[in-house]
């Protein structure tokens, strides 16, 4: 019931090429302090998405660190994972709510996953709803509990809200992904913001090489001299993959000979993906030009990675989204990306660099239509989302942050230091979008109800003032310091 994964042995020492010096001395520094110290990381799923993605990264460097760091499942069974799906949906804001069978079965298996977690632990991160009642019902112990909210909670269903609502009065503290993303209501006392990150020395972000890229797509049935658009993602309506199809046919009355590439990650925890791709095929089935592919057919890390370098076109069409760490995937790449203005896809594409954000299939079209049209312009786009994904989301900045956030939970004496674009934690000043740390003397700033914010870019500040009390929420929560 409570499965421990192996995620061997990795090296920070192999990631001073992508993210240089200063970072990964910052990191040992910040790590001293938490020298032995033992972490426990608890989600649903060991592949198939973007939390497990990040664990499997993590975890190794964290030990490879100095500290104690494990990743368990909670529940290896569909029926468990139909429930948490729909509470998963409800927290995003799914008219449907939880039946009492559903509600007694999420019970039921949080609790026996509680008797079978045994190991004493200084510290334990939560991932996400599936495992979201384990203190409570496992006892707090002498550990400090986080709840790591990986997606928009913003607007939970009212029934589904107020089920899981008490559970988290168990914990420490709790980090989103944006500031946005915490919902009305909420009693966990410290809130800390802290965006996800990609690996660049992961499978799918490493540099293939344009010759084994080229062999690698060929080698599935992707033909390399005509155009290319390819949405990489989740079968999830969220995703919007019907949307993406229905772009592509408006492009394709403008460029005959274009190819479109739906390549979705089945994840264990996630049974509506199966339905997703039964439709998508449904959708597609007239237009031998559409390719669909899945991580079951063996289409996995690798071939992301040719995809994501080859393709002219990146789309990322999210209705909804927790962060799609996908967009910067592709940006690593020098890509360009077309995507939903949702989530945190916005600060990715921010200020114009590696992309287009959309609000309609009409203007995915259009956009798609003007990088295909123009390769300069979208090859400068490209080099502009690699450099600014290189300054704020590769995996040493991720880890500076999670660093930072352990030191505070278990009081350590804290390192000197602050990696160049970390979070703000603890009653520091930063940006109530993204979290980002930021000098109120040189950032910039907007007034409302007569407190002034700090933002790191325009992009933030715009999001904040088209919906500030959203933001509000994070920002004006009793935080440690």
């Amino acid at each position: 019931m409570l499965e421990s994964v192996d995620v061997g042995a990795q090296r920070l020492e192999s990631y001073r090429a992508s993210s240089g010096d200063a970072a990964l001395d910052g990191l040992r520094a910040l790590a001293a302090p938490l020298r032995g110290a033992r972490v426990l990381h608890v989600n649903a799923t060991p592949y198939g998405g973007g939390v497990a993605e990040l664990l499997r990264s993590e975890v190794p460097l964290l030990n490879d660190l100095g500290l104690v760091a494990d990743w368990k499942l909670i529940a290896d069974h569909q029926t468990f994972f139909a429930t948490t799906k729909a509470i998963h949906n409800g927290l995003q804001g799914s008219e449907k709510g939880l039946t009492e069978a559903q509600w007694t079965e999420y019970l039921q298996t949080v609790e026996e996953t509680a008797h079978a977690l045994k190991d004493d632990y200084d510290l334990v991160v939560i991932h996400d709803p599936q495992p979201l009642a384990l203190p409570s019902l496992h006892g707090r112990g002498g550990a400090r509990w986080v709840w790591r909210c990986h997606i928009d909670t913003s607007q939970p269903n009212p029934d589904v809200w107020a089920r899981l609502r008490p559970f988290l009065e168990a914990y420490d503290a709790a980090v989103f992904t944006l500031g946005g993303f915490v919902p009305p209501a909420f009693p966990v006392r410290q809130v800390e913001i802290i965006p996800p990150a990609i690996d660049p020395e992961s499978p799918k972000n490493i540099d293939l090489g344009s010759h084994l890229a080229e062999r690698v797509l060929r080698w599935i049935g992707i033909d390399l001299d005509r155009p290319l658009v390819c949405q990489v993602s989740r079968f999830d309506p969220w995703k919007d993959p019907l949307g993406v199809i229905a772009a592509y046919r408006l492009l394709k009355a403008e460029v005959p000979d274009l190819q479109l590439a739906l390549v979705g990650s089945m994840a264990l925890d996630d049974p509506e993906g199966w339905d997703v791709y039964h439709r998508i095929q449904d959708a597609a089935r007239s237009d031998p030009e559409i390719h669909v592919f899945t991580n079951v057919t063996g289409v996995g890390n690798i071939e992301v990675n040719a995809f994501q370098r080859l393709a002219d076109v990146i789309i990322q069409k999210s209705i909804r989204e927790g962060f799609g760490l996908v967009v910067s995937e592709s940006l690593w790449k020098g890509t360009p990306v077309v995507a939903g203005r949702a989530g945190g896809i916005p600060l990715q594409l921010s200020d114009g660099a590696g992309g287009f954000l959309v609000d309609s299939v009409e203007e995915c079209a259009a956009r798609a239509l003007e990088l295909l049209r123009n390769p300069d312009e979208a090859e400068l786009l490209g080099r502009r989302g690699r450099s600014a994904v290189r300054d704020r989301f590769l995996l040493p900045r991720l880890l500076a942050d999670e660093l930072r956030l352990y030191t505070l939970m278990l009081e350590r004496p804290a390192a000197d230091v602050i990696h160049s674009a970390a979070a703000g934690l603890g009653g520091e000043e930063r940006d109530p979008v993204c979290g980002l740390l930021v000098d109120p003397s040189k950032a910039l700033g907007a007034t409302v109800g007569g407190q002034t914010f700090a933002f790191c870019s325009s992009t933030c500040r715009d999001v904040f003032l088209a919906d500030p009390d959203r933001y509000l929420r994070a920002s004006s929560a009793p935080r440690v310091g």
